[in-house]
C-alpha cells in the first residue's frame, strides 16, 4: 500500500467517521489507487481497525466504505487505510474510472435487478426509540427505498434495536415498526422497514421513484 507523490495524490476527498478511540473525526485526503469498488486513503490522522466503516464524499458525492486494510504512512502518526465501497453504495469517483478498469461493476440485469431501487435523496422521517417510546427524533434519510433507509448519525442505535418509524407521502401518513440492520459509529444507521405489508412497499417505492424522477428531470 505505497503513498503516491504529490503529482500523483489522486482526488482530495472529506472522511467522516468514528476513529479506535471512539471518537468522531472528519479529514480531507487524498484518495490514491482508485477503482469502482474502493480505494486507499492516504495519510490519515486517525487511528482506524479493519472493519470500521467511514463515510467518503468527494464534491457532493457521498459513499459509505468498510476499512479492509491498515498500513504506516510515511509521516509519523498517520496511517493509509484501504477502504472498499459497501453494497448498495454509489462510488464518488465512478466518473474518474473507465468502465472497464479493474475493480469496475457491472451493471445488473434480468433477476439481479432489484425491484426496489434505492434512491440518494434526503426524505423526512421520524425515528421512535422502541425501547423508549418517548425517545423519537425527526431527520432525514439520506438513502431510501420502499424496504429501509440509510439516516446519517455520528451516534447510531444498537444494532438489533426495534424502532418504529413515520414518514409521508404527500399528506398520507404512514407508521411502520422497524430494525436497525446496520449500525456504524460515526456514520450512521440503517433500518429496515419490517412492518410494512407489500402493497404499501409497492406504493412508496413508486412514490420515491417518482421522486428522483422528477429530481434528476427527463433524461
Amino acid at each position: 500500500m505505497a503513498e503516491n507523490s504529490s503529482q500523483n495524490a489522486g482526488p482530495l476527498v472529506r472522511v467522516i467517521g468514528m476513529d479506535a478511540s471512539g471518537h468522531a473525526f472528519f479529514q480531507n485526503v487524498h484518495a490514491q489507487q482508485l477503482s469502482r469498488t474502493g480505494a486507499v486513503l492516504a495519510s490519515l490522522e486517525c487511528q482506524l481497525n479493519v472493519g470500521d466503516v467511514i463515510g467518503v464524499q468527494l464534491a457532493d458525492k457521498k459513499a459509505r466504505f468498510k476499512v479492509t486494510r491498515v498500513a504506516a504512512a510515511l509521516l509519523p502518526q498517520r496511517i493509509n487505510a484501504e477502504v472498499q465501497i459497501l453494497e448498495n453504495q454509489e462510488c464518488p469517483w465512478k466518473e474518474l474510472v473507465p468502465a472497464d478498469a479493474p475493480g469496475a461493476t457491472p451493471q445488473p440485469s434480468g433477476r439481479d435487478k432489484r425491484s426496489f431501487l434505492r434512491h440518494k435523496i434526503r426524505f423526512p422521517i421520524e425515528i421512535q426509540d422502541g425501547r423508549n417510546m418517548a425517545a423519537h427524533m425527526q431527520t432525514n434519510a439520506t438513502d431510501i427505498s420502499g424496504r429501509g433507509c440509510y439516516v446519517e448519525i455520528l451516534v447510531p442505535l444498537p444494532l438489533g434495536t426495534m424502532v418504529y418509524v413515520t414518514l409521508w407521502m404527500d399528506s398520507e401518513k404512514i407508521s411502520a415498526p422497524g430494525i436497525v440492520r446496520a449500525s456504524d459509529p460515526g456514520v450512521g444507521m440503517g433500518i429496515e422497514f419490517n412492518g410494512l405489508d407489500r402493497a404499501v412497499q409497492d406504493r412508496l417505492q413508486q412514490y420515491l421513484d417518482k421522486l428522483d424522477e422528477n429530481r434528476l428531470g427527463p433524461r
